[in-house]
């Protein structure tokens, strides 16, 4: 019998994984040791105020780096480029009403969609294909991404703000912005 702690073999776990894992991915690696959600809460706590941090994001697990440090990973350079205002509807779209297709999205913006705007959105690892609608045409459906979930520092998709809290900032009182500043990493000189 191991007598290894809990703890510590949660952390080599999650910290030696290529990708964030699930409960039960975490539970095949280090078997039935106690409350996992308990001890995951306990390892998270533990890293709180550390460099890096335990976050759950869609109900997986990794480590990141704390968001107050994350300006001393960028690179020295950024192209910043910008989301045009259909982009940002269309993520809003699928982030609200989510798996959702082509035609329903179109449908709720009142416009056609280009294929560029969703390519845009995939490239940014926000919205991935979630299968097919099961109707005629069998039309693909899409889905955020836990980097979605990331980049705007979500647990999950219902704390997604509400209308009241949309009107409660002003959002809704004004129009909205014609574009949203969209950094990706630039590896030119």
């Amino acid at each position: 019998m191991s007598t290894e702690s809990p703890l510590r073999a949660l952390e080599a776990i999650i910290f030696a994984a290529a990708a964030p894992l699930t409960l039960a991915d975490i539970a095949k690696h280090i078997g039935e040791r106690g409350d996992l959600p308990h001890l995951l809460r306990d390892l998270a706590a533990a890293y709180a105020d550390r460099g890096i941090n335990l976050v759950e994001r869609g109900g997986r697990w990794h480590f990141q780096t704390a968001p107050d440090l994350a300006h001393h990973l960028r690179p020295s350079r950024e192209a910043v480029r910008k989301l045009s205002r259909a982009a940002v509807e269309t993520l809003s779209v699928i982030a609200y009403h989510e798996p959702v297709t082509r035609p329903e999205i179109e449908e709720i913006r009142g416009v056609a969609v280009s294929g560029g705007t969703i390519d845009v959105l995939m490239e940014a690892g926000w919205i991935r294909p979630a299968g097919r609608r099961e109707t005629p045409g069998r039309p693909l459906q899409y889905a955020t991404t836990p980097g979605f979930l990331a980049h705007f520092n979500l647990i999950h998709r219902r704390d997604l703000p509400g209308l009241a809290d949309l009107k409660a900032a002003g959002l809704l009182d004004r129009e909205p912005p014609r574009e949203l500043a969209l950094p990706f990493s630039s590896t030119d000189d």
